[in-house]
């Protein structure tokens, strides 16, 4: 895992106090075949699941556990995270049918 250290983590405080949220990416992975997330606002999450929902609950457990570790922190009881899911479908080209 990557954690920050010195003018780096100050930034990433200041940043974040600024911010007072968590954006975290999602995204499902044809070739492996699990969900996988990362958050350029939490250095070192990164991770996967099978399920979207266990992704989710992996996400929620990390995100604290990492802020303590990169000694980042908040006044905010509650930190919210934003988990942008994508996932790419297809369908039929009607005018082609």
């Amino acid at each position: 895992m990557l954690w920050l250290e010195g003018e780096n983590l100050e930034v990433l405080a200041k940043d974040f106090m600024n911010r007072r949220s968590i954006i975290v990416r999602a995204s499902w992975d044809d070739e492996a075949s699990v969900w996988v997330a990362d958050s350029s606002d939490v250095p070192g999450l990164a991770t996967e699941a099978a399920t979207f929902e266990a992704l989710r609950d992996k996400v929620l457990q990390m995100i604290p556990e990492l802020l303590e570790l990169n000694g980042v922190t908040s006044d905010l009881h509650e930190i919210p995270v934003h988990i942008h899911v994508e996932q790419m479908a297809h369908v039929s080209n009607p005018s082609l049918a």
